[in-house]
C-alpha cells in the first residue's frame, strides 16, 4: 500500500484527534477527584462508586465491535465526530443529575462518545502513514491523553475549590461539542477510505482477528494489565493512598498529578524515540515486554509495602503502563490495513472489559470483605494482591509462545 502525507500536513490529521483524546482520557480519570465528592453528596458506598464510574468502561467496551466495523466501513472524520456529540450530551446529563441513575445514565453516555477517540486516530494512522512511524505517532497520541490524565488530577482539584463539579462539567460538555465540530470540518477524509463492504464481510473479518493466535497472546495482557491499570488509576488509587497511607485529599491528588505527569513522560519518550528505536532495529516487542515485567514488579512493591517509596513506585507504575499502548501497533500490524479498526477495537473491547469488571469488581470485593470482618486497609490490600497474581499469570502467558519462537 503506498502512503501520502494528508493535505495541509499530518497536524491538521494529529490535532483534533488529539483534542478528542485529551478530553476521552480526562473523563476516564475525573471520578479518581470528583468521585470522593461525588460519594459524599450522595452517601455512596465503594460498590455504588465503583459502579458510577465504570458505567464508562462498560459503555466503551460494548462499542468497541461495531466501531470497529464502523471505523474500516465510514472512516475515522464521520465516526468519531458523530460519536463526540454523544459524549457531550452525557456530559450534560452527568452536570445536571442529582440521582445515582442520572448520574450513571450520564457517565455510559460519555463512555460511548469517546469510544472512538483513540481507535479513530490509529485508523487514520494506519490510512495515511506507514508502520514504521505509527509507534511515534501513537506516542505523540497517548501524550495527549497524558496531558487530560494530569488535569483531571491536582488542576481539577484546585478547580472544585473555586468552583462546583457541576459547573466544571457544563464546561467540559460546550468543549466536547466544539472538537466534534473541529473534526468534522478539519480532518480530511483519505482515499480509499470507505469502502462500503457488506455487513457479512465485515463480520468476518472480525471472526478473523478474534481467531488469531497473535491477537490472544496480547488479549489477556490488555485485560488484566492494561485494563487493571485504568481501573486502579481511574478511582481505586487515590482510596488506597486515604487508606492505606491516611494521606488528605490535596495529597492524593498531588500524587495523582505526579502519575499522570510520568505517564505523559512516557508518552513523550515513545513520540521522541519509537520510530528511531525501529530504525536501529530495536524491536517494539521488546520494548513492552520489558516495560510490563516492570510494571508487575512496581505494583507488587506497592501491595506489598504501601508506605515505602510510594512517591516513587505509583509514578514508575504510571511511566510502564504508558508503554502499554505499544501493543496496539503490534497486534495491529499482523493484520491488513483494512482490518486494522476492528483489529484494535479488538484489542480495546479486551482492555475496557478489563477496566470494567475490575473496576466494579474491586468495589464488590473490598465491601464483601469489609463485611466479613476485615479492616478496610486488609480488604484494600487483598484485593490490589489478588489484582496482582491475575496479572502475573497474564504477563507468564504472553512470555510462553516468546521462549517457544
Amino acid at each position: 500500500m503506498s502512503y501520502a502525507p494528508p493535505p495541509a500536513g499530518w497536524l491538521r490529521l494529529f490535532l483534533p484527534f488529539a483534542a478528542g483524546y485529551f478530553l476521552s482520557y480526562l473523563f476516564r480519570t475525573v471520578n479518581a477527584v470528583i468521585g470522593p465528592v461525588l460519594a459524599r453528596e450522595l452517601d455512596l458506598p465503594d460498590n455504588a462508586l465503583g459502579l458510577l464510574t465504570s458505567t464508562y468502561f462498560l459503555a466503551f467496551a460494548a462499542a468497541q465491535l461495531p466501531l470497529g466495523m464502523l471505523l474500516d466501513r465510514y472512516g475515522p472524520r464521520r465516526v468519531e465526530s458523530a460519536l463526540l456529540l454523544v459524549a457531550g450530551s452525557g456530559v450534560a446529563i452527568f452536570a445536571l443529575s442529582d440521582t445515582l441513575g442520572g448520574l450513571a445514565i450520564g457517565r455510559a453516555l460519555i463512555g460511548l462518545g469517546v469510544s472512538a477517540c483513540l481507535m479513530a486516530s490509529f485508523k487514520a494512522f494506519a490510512l495515511w502513514f506507514p508502520p514504521e512511524r505509527q509507534a511515534s505517532l501513537t506516542g505523540w497520541m497517548m501524550a495527549s491523553g497524558g496531558l487530560g490524565a494530569l488535569a483531571a488530577s491536582k488542576p481539577l482539584e484546585f478547580a472544585i475549590g473555586f468552583t462546583s463539579w457541576r459547573v466544571i462539567a457544563l464546561g467540559l460538555a460546550v468543549a466536547t461539542v466544539l472538537v466534534a465540530a473541529l473534526i468534522w470540518w478539519r480532518v480530511p477524509d483519505a482515499h480509499g477510505d470507505h469502502k462500503r463492504a457488506g455487513f457479512a464481510e465485515q463480520l468476518a473479518g472480525v471472526r478473523e482477528v478474534f481467531s488469531s493466535r497473535h491477537f490472544w497472546r496480547y488479549a489477556p495482557m490488555g485485560l488484566l494489565m492494561t485494563g487493571g491499570f485504568m481501573a486502579v488509576q481511574g478511582l481505586w488509587a487515590s482510596r488506597w493512598m486515604m487508606v492505606q497511607e491516611d494521606m488528605e485529599r490535596s495529597a492524593v491528588a498531588l500524587r495523582l498529578t505526579w502519575i499522570s505527569g510520568a505517564m505523559l513522560a512516557g508518552f513523550l519518550v515513545m513520540g521522541f524515540f519509537a520510530t528511531r528505536l525501529v530504525h536501529r532495529g530495536v524491536k517494539l516487542e521488546h520494548v513492552y515486554r520489558g516495560a510490563m515485567s516492570a510494571a508487575l514488579g512496581s505494583f507488587a512493591l506497592i501491595g506489598l509495602f504501601p508506605g515505602v517509596a510510594g512517591d516513587l513506585l505509583w509514578p514508575l507504575l504510571g511511566i510502564c503502563f504508558s508503554l502499554s499502548n505499544i501493543s496496539y501497533s503490534l497486534v495491529a500490524q499482523a493484520f491488513p490495513t483494512a482490518l486494522s479498526g476492528r483489529a484494535n477495537t479488538a484489542l480495546n473491547l479486551m482492555v475496557f472489559v478489563g477496566a470494567f469488571g475490575l473496576q466494579w469488581g474491586i468495589g464488590g470485593f473490598v465491601d464483601g470483605l469489609q463485611a466479613q470482618g476485615w479492616t478496610t486497609a486488609a480488604a484494600y490490600r487483598a484485593a490490589f494482591l489478588s489484582l496482582l497474581g491475575a496479572q502475573a499469570l497474564a504477563l507468564v502467558w504472553f512470555w510462553l509462545p516468546a521462549r517457544r519462537s
